[in-house]
């Protein structure tokens, strides 16, 4: 009977130290996001080019863009975060200004109009929420989205799940993403009422100007059907510590659209009609056709190499193809270099190119015959180079602060984007981290 009774003291030990251990493991283990975070991200765009796929493949691609985004990181408890994410874009375009190019003086293609479409503002605000498990490692993430400009609306969802193992060294995740957006299908000015079109709120009488060249302008246009476009995307991801100072991932995404993929503005001109002119703007033949479906599969990793405690190299390659007809290939090569322990430089370089889709056509080479046709040089064929130089600041103890935030980093950045094309862009971005005290 002793024997029975010791055995049960010890037995009854053992349970009682091994929960409250477990007790111990879970009121101290380690919340996934300590406090509040709070992002401030802006950034100033600028464009140019001769290739404006609003007047057919030739004219000013001019565009400026001011963006401003905060993004709130909010702790609900040791396990789950939300985040919001809100931001707003406005910008103004020589190009889509040209969708009305008869609204304020001689019409140019290589000239901004001043009309409505010559700027809009774009909204966005995202919501998700992140699960992590006890041991961190499964995290589950949910999100909605919903964006919105003077022509177009979007609501998307999505959802991922992260897997953690071999001591956190082995990582894989999945993610899938669907968006329903909408159109307003807004037509070049000219062929607003043409064969059915609809109505012009700006009141445009092409009869009020003198047409030359081909002076019978007639287009034998058709309205688009719809104003639906849906996205879907699915995607894994494989990410491997595979030395102490050497880490990799992989990453394969499949997308698939279905609706309207034309851009109702965009003119097209044919080789077999006739020029017609008001001043120096050629009127369009007709609009962008493409089909109503694409498929897209894009497969890539990043090798990154921490070769002392002053330099890191982080390397990136992608393969991409759809059944458009276009291939591309991207590479990047970003290089931190650690200068003190606040501060860090980021020079980079990534190249791009890729083919043309099948239904790209140059100003002019298109036949009225022909089903689909694009002056779009986003689907030429074109290799780009783009170069990029940043400087980031962080402070971990969030010295610095402004009422109850500290400021725990600051990145600046700036990019120059070249293609063989004529075009051209540069953009500046700043981001501000802020950790509530």
């Amino acid at each position: 009977m002793k024997k029975i009774i010791l055995f049960i003291c010890v037995f009854a030990f053992i349970k009682i130290n091994a929960q409250t251990k477990q007790d111990e493991a879970k009121v101290y283990k380690k919340r996934v996001l300590e406090t509040t975070e709070v992002d401030f991200l802006t950034s100033y765009y600028s464009q140019d080019g001769n290739n404006a796929a609003v007047s057919g493949g030739e004219g000013s691609e001019s565009l400026t863009d001011v963006t401003g985004t905060f993004v709130v990181a909010m702790p609900l408890n040791d396990d789950d975060v939300l985040t919001i994410d809100a931001g707003i874009s406005a910008y103004t375009s020589a190009s889509s200004s040209n969708i009305n190019p008869f609204d304020d003086g001689k019409a140019d293609p290589f000239q901004a109009s001043s009309g409505a479409s010559s700027g809009d503002l774009w909204a966005n605000i995202t919501g998700s929420y992140t699960h992590s498990s006890d041991d961190r490692n499964d995290i589950w993430s949910t999100k909605l989205a919903i964006s919105s400009e003077y022509d177009y609306f979007s609501v998307g969802v999505g959802g991922s799940y992260t897997k953690l193992f071999n001591q956190k060294n082995t990582e894989v995740s999945v993610h899938g993403n669907v968006y329903i957006d909408s159109w307003k299908l807004l037509y070049p000015i000219e062929l607003r009422k043409a064969n059915g079109g609809k109505g012009d709120e700006d009141h445009f009488d092409i009869s009020n100007y003198t047409i030359t060249g081909n002076t019978d302008y007639a287009p034998n246009f058709v309205p688009l059907d719809g104003t639906a476009r849906n996205s879907y995307s699915f995607g894994f991801g494989f990410s491997q510590i595979l030395h102490k100072k050497v880490q990799g991932s992989l990453a394969l995404d499949f997308v698939k659209q279905n609706g309207l993929l034309s851009t109702p503005f965009q003119r097209v001109y044919f080789s077999d009609v006739a020029d017609s002119f008001i001043d120096s703007f050629q009127l369009a033949d007709d609009i962008e056709r493409l089909p109503d479906s694409r498929f897209k599969v894009a497969a890539g990793g990043r090798l990154n190499w921490y070769l002392n405690e002053f330099v890191t190299l982080r390397s990136f390659y992608r393969y991409y193809s759809d059944d458009w007809g276009i291939s591309s290939h991207t590479a990047s090569l970003e290089v931190p270099i650690k200068i003190t322990d606040k501060f860090t430089l980021y020079p980079s370089y990534r190249y791009y190119n890729q083919t043309a889709a099948d239904y790209f056509k140059p100003k002019e080479t298109a036949l009225s015959t022909d089903v689909y046709y694009t002056s779009d040089y986003d689907l030429s064929k074109y290799t780009a180079n783009q170069f990029g130089f940043g400087v980031s600041y962080t402070d971990i103890f969030a010295k610095m602060h402004i009422r109850n935030f500290g400021l725990k980093s600051i990145d600046l950045k700036f990019y120059q984007y070249d293609r063989d094309t004529s075009f051209s862009s540069s953009i500046i971005t700043a981001g501000f981290k802020f950790v509530m005290d």
